[in-house]
């Protein structure tokens, strides 16, 4: 356990914000992309689906690098057992509070205003859990996600922890770190097509899909942003622009529309997924972080207001998408128009309500897990 105080890392802080908030733009360039989601526009707009591609290519992958550095950095900072509870108070407590004050509002708009849940009357008692499971976790699946690294970080960081320097992470590159994390994602594949051969019906199991499936994918991404913390020749080698990094993610990114579009679901289209997102991942994550340090490692009032408001806008901005696609989008014929109006719409109002609750000490403790000190 440690108690000095690093530095603060602004520009991991301002990537994470970021990378939240492109959720906004995310879900609504789904209203006029090519994708079936929620609700979709009377035409797809290409440059969107484009766009609402690429966010999704290397998102998440990124995200889960920050956490898993600041997850490892507080483990040093705490006691295990208090860390444990501090973490799970931090990302628990939204989860449980956006089930019923987010996520089930949201089951009942879909149920009644859109044809997604479909005919819930003949489903059979599996098939109302299943879709229970899909559309109450919904858009906070990443938080669930966490919620078990974190448990499993009490195992891993452990592991971490104790582990000697015995390699030298100045001798490592990305080539080293492409091929590790590729052999992972094909165990993944493999792990995968085990079950898609022998219980198939375990991948279209919303809970078997997110706390199994999605974790074990973002698990390396987790513990690589953990092995940053630990050997800080590792994180010197993600914040220094590598131009192959950068061409690597055009080529990856290309090959991942390609995928979505050619592949089939029976055929390969997962796994193929599963491994040009690990590549995306990598080229993305030196992106982000050498322009980030470059561009926003320095305090600002107006980045930290993101970066504390990034998390309830998230939250609050899915149900606001889909009301927004059910009641606007059918009235502008304009698809470039209609995504810049549903972006104004969302984040206004996400903002909006982002201050109510911040006057409310029950809704702040709710949606951020931190117990509200006095003014």
């Amino acid at each position: 356990m440690s108690s000095a105080k690093p530095e603060r890392e602004y520009f991991l802080d301002s990537i994470r914000a970021y990378l939240m908030l492109l959720g906004v733009p995310f879900h609504v360039s789904l209203i006029y992309s090519t994708q079936r989601w929620s609700v979709n526009s009377h035409d797809a707009s290409l440059w969107l689906t484009v766009f609402n591609d690429f966010i999704h290519a290397f998102r998440m992958q990124v995200f889960f690098v920050i956490s898993g550095y600041f997850s490892y950095m507080l483990y040093l900072r705490y006691q295990p057992n208090r860390w444990l509870k501090v973490r799970m108070e931090r990302v628990g407590i939204p989860l449980l509070t956006a089930v019923p004050l987010i996520t089930l509002p949201q089951f009942f708009l879909l149920k009644n205003l859109t044809d997604k849940v479909g005919d819930w009357s003949r489903f059979s008692l599996y098939e109302k859990y299943n879709a229970l499971m899909w559309d109450l976790i919904s858009h906070l699946w990443f938080l669930l996600v966490l919620v078990i690294l974190t448990a499993l970080g009490m195992l891993t960081f452990r592991w971490l922890r104790q582990q000697q320097h015995r390699i030298d992470y100045h001798q490592v590159g990305w080539g080293k770190l492409t091929l590790a994390l590729l052999a992972y994602a094909l165990l993944w594949c493999a792990f995968r097509r085990i079950i898609f051969y022998f219980a198939p019906a375990l991948l279209m199991d919303g809970l078997f899909s997110i706390a199994v499936m999605q974790s074990l994918f973002f698990l390396p991404f987790f513990m690589l942003g953990a092995l940053s913390w630990k050997h800080p020749a590792l994180k010197a080698l993600f914040v220094r622009f590598n131009p192959v990094m950068c061409f690597g993610a055009i080529v990856v990114f290309i090959a991942y529309c390609l995928n979505q579009r050619y592949s089939s679901g029976e055929g390969w289209l997962y796994e193929m997924d599963a491994l040009i997102s690990t590549l995306m991942g990598l080229c993305m994550l030196n992106v982000c972080f050498s322009f980030g340090h470059k561009l926003l490692n320095s305090h600002s009032p107006r980045i930290m207001y993101l970066v504390n408001a990034s998390l309830f806008i998230y939250l609050v901005h899915h149900p606001l998408t889909i009301l927004y696609g059910i009641f606007v989008t059918p009235h502008i014929s304009n698809n470039t128009l209609g995504f810049f109006t549903g972006l104004v719409m969302v984040f206004g109002i996400a903002f909006l309500l982002y201050e109510i609750h911040l006057r409310i000490p029950l809704l702040r403790f709710l949606f951020s897990g931190k117990p509200q000190q006095p003014k």
